[in-house]
């Protein structure tokens, strides 16, 4: 164990014993995996969405788009909360609620009652930026002649993008879901700007989070470094298993290959 006076002292596997005994360790799993997978579909979703999109259009409008998008992850962390905290207050004068009330509608407690999506909204225009590039990137180095030739056999643009673009990005795809799950296990820079793990009883205290607040939350009750690096731990050995996972799952190692030529 490590206290507040920066004291070692052995204890053994006391720390994981209260950790799995703890009756909130359930609560933050479950809000750890509503985190990682409702951010990471967001993510990824919406990323090859604007991908889609902004590869069939004129190009210097595409590029455009693109570096829209990217402004929420140029911002200063703080600033892009607030916003968004604004966009979606709960109170009669947040910018939503000030629009549904003009329109003769009665102010929603977005954070409250949505907090979920909220997140993921935050979260998701940070990571589906990242990923828009990639996809974009990937979907522009496909060899047109395929697109032409597809189009010339009559193959409609679904069929084009389920036949011949997801099929040639699948890599990019492999890779991006891969990091960004990794990612978001150890990312809870914007649920603590935000909600701080709210609204309810550890509503969004996710694994990260609350190791946090045991090390460095306020006061004395915090500060206990042992119990919240037994987290950081489990949050690790939970890393490790996922990219071994995905390695075999996705066969990363053929991204590593040199390309063959033919």
């Amino acid at each position: 164990g490590l206290d507040y006076r920066f004291t070692w002292f052995w204890i053994g596997l006391r720390n994981y014993e209260r950790l799995f005994g703890d009756p909130a360790f359930q609560l933050i799993v479950r809000a750890t995996l509503i985190y990682v997978a409702g951010t990471l579909a967001f993510n990824t979703c919406v990323g090859l969405l604007i991908a889609l999109i902004t590869t069939h259009i004129r190009k210097s409008l595409g590029s455009f788009i693109r570096a829209l998008w990217l402004l929420p992850r140029v911002l200063p962390s703080v600033v892009w909360a607030v916003l968004m905290m604004w966009i979606f207050s709960p109170m009669p004068t947040g910018f939503l609620n000030t629009v549904i009330k003009s329109l003769g509608g009665t102010p929603i407690p977005w954070t409250f009652r949505y907090y979920w999506p909220f997140l993921f909204i935050v979260n998701g225009f940070i990571g589906s930026s990242l990923s828009a590039i990639i996809f974009s990137s990937a979907i522009e180095s496909i060899p047109p002649d395929y697109i032409i030739a597809a189009k010339v056999d009559g193959a409609s643009s679904f069929t084009i993008i389920r036949k011949i673009v997801l099929p040639m990005i699948k890599w990019h795809i492999a890779f991006f879901v891969a990091y960004n799950t990794l990612s978001l296990l150890a990312s809870f820079e914007y649920i603590l700007l935000t909600l701080d793990g709210g609204p309810g009883y550890y509503s969004t205290e996710v694994m990260i989070l609350h190791a946090y607040h045991l090390a460095f939350g306020q006061y004395m009750v915090a500060m206990n470094y042992g119990y919240a690096a037994s987290i950081v731990t489990i949050l690790f050995i939970i890393g490790l298993i996922l990219s071994i996972v995905y390695w075999r799952i996705f066969r990363l190692k053929r991204l590593m290959l040199e390309a063959r030529l033919e």
